[in-house]
């Protein structure tokens, strides 16, 4: 099959070189900030997708050697530097069995590169501080990754479909900022006092919250946080819910939203409105954005917008995001 025009280049090489047809499972698999993006992955697999699919810690991976793992399986991996030790070990891991592995990644020369069969290069502005086009997001390269194996396996060809919508996506993330700048001014003083906020989403969101979570909330800020699944949050975690406790609730627009309504109900009738900070996907403009596909880029406007707000709470908070981390990029024998 061909690909559009528009298609990012190293994806169309990889996809027309694999033999989708043969392929009985596919696996992603990372670390981090790029395990996150994992979980929109499969859930846009999931949707279009006859093929069964997983999603693993690199580290746990290697560790568990899935049996399924084989000739006939692809490996999807992605480290932002490419020298995440255990992406890199899972990349070798899965070539050994016999899989065939992309590599996402800014650095198509990094140890990652060199230990996939296929590197693809993205851009990212977290690390580099230079803007870019969200159609050359991690997000937007392995979402054609995704489309392109589901039309060369006989699904629905939705590629065309899929990269018009990503070539317009960066002007609904400035709209979206604009939408949003009210929230960051109404809850940052206040969620920059807090030693403690829980994230919380579903479906094509989790990844996000996950993400905001680990990553920022308590990589760059030190404030204890935990991402909750909102269905999961009625078994359990719903009992540290007070009047007291900050949450920060991404309610998408995909099919699991009725998950995040129920969530944010409850989260009103036992809490506080100014503890509660929830971003709507339903409030955003999304001209541009095919319907089909509107659920899907709704995590990547959220985690995008709300770096604007931690940079807010790290201003209150008088610490600096990546320069402060203590650890991350600071040591190399753990």
């Amino acid at each position: 099959m061909s690909l559009p025009d528009r298609y990012h280049p190293a994806v169309s090489a990889a996809l027309s070189s694999i033999d989708v047809t043969a392929l009985r499972h596919v696996f992603f698999v990372a670390c981090g900030g790029s395990l996150s993006i994992m979980h929109p992955a499969k859930f846009m697999f999931d949707q279009h997708a006859s093929l069964p699919s997983d999603v693993f810690n690199a580290a746990e991976f290697v560790a568990r050697q899935p049996k399924r793992l084989g000739p006939d399986t692809l490996v999807i991996l992605c480290s932002m530097t490419g020298t995440t030790r255990e992406t890199t070990a899972a990349a070798k891991f899965a070539r050994e069995k016999g899989a065939v592995t992309i590599g996402l990644t800014v650095d198509p020369d990094s140890p990652l590169g060199a230990a996939v069969d296929h590197p693809v290069k993205f851009e990212a502005p977290y690390t580099t501080g230079v803007p870019i086009d969200a159609k050359d997001s991690n997000y937007s390269i392995i979402y054609q990754i995704v489309m392109g194996l589901v039309a060369a396996s006989g699904g629905e060809d939705l590629t065309g479909v899929l990269i018009e919508s990503l070539s317009g996506l960066q002007a609904v993330i400035d709209r979206a900022q604009e939408t949003y700048a009210p929230l960051w001014d109404r809850y940052a003083e206040h969620f920059a006092k807090q030693d403690v906020i829980y994230t919380m989403a579903s479906g094509a969101s989790y990844g996000a919250a996950y993400s905001f979570a680990i990553c920022v909330l308590m990589e760059m800020q030190w404030i204890n946080s935990q991402a909750i699944h909102s269905n999961e949050f009625f078994h359990g975690p719903f009992e540290v819910l007070d009047e007291t406790r900050c949450f920060v609730l991404m309610k998408g627009i995909d099919s699991t939203r009725a998950l995040d309504e129920r969530a944010e109900a409850f989260l009103h009738r036992f809490g506080r409105a100014e503890n509660i900070l929830v971003l709507d996907a339903a409030e955003l403009d999304l001209a541009g954005i095919d319907p089909r596909f509107q659920g899907n880029v709704v995590p990547l406007i959220f985690f995008d917008t709300l770096w604007r707000f931690i940079y807010k709470v790290a201003d209150h908070r008088q610490q600096v995001m990546l320069d402060g981390r203590r650890y991350m990029k600071k040591l190399t024998d753990y």
